[in-house]
């Protein structure tokens, strides 16, 4: 009789190297352009009203969830823009805008990976 530990140890391996990615989109995949998927990050601020903005363009305040297409393997992907940039705008004054900025690789350029959170500290908020 011939020892099957060798073909299930096989077997656990390739079941595992199936396994999603972190960052994974598998139980709601929303299918986008060029291939990619919806990756839903919670954009949140230490500053009550602060507007956010993505790409140059105004998505709301803080908090919200930002829609970002990318790839399949947890990266930003490249729409003919090396860069991913999210402002945010303070409604107090006296406080300066904050930027967080995301490569999206292309021509031998490295790509970030989405982040699970994006947060906006602007310090004591304290009057």
């Amino acid at each position: 009789m011939k020892n099957p530990f060798p073909t299930i140890l096989c077997a656990a391996v390739l079941a595992s190297g199936c396994a999603a990615p972190h960052g994974s989109t598998q139980q709601n995949t929303e299918a986008g352009p060029e291939g990619t998927v919806a990756y839903y990050v919670p954009v949140e601020s230490s500053e009550p009203g602060t507007k956010i903005e993505a790409n140059f363009e105004m998505i709301g305040s803080a908090p919200l969830k930002l829609r970002i297409w990318g790839d399949t393997d947890g990266t930003f992907h490249n729409f003919g823009s090396y860069d991913y940039t999210v402002r945010a705008y303070p409604s107090r004054p006296g406080l300066s805008p904050q930027m967080k900025h995301f490569r999206c690789g292309g021509m031998f350029q490295p790509e970030d990976r989405i982040p699970e959170k994006i947060f906006f500290e602007f310090g004591n908020t304290q009057k």
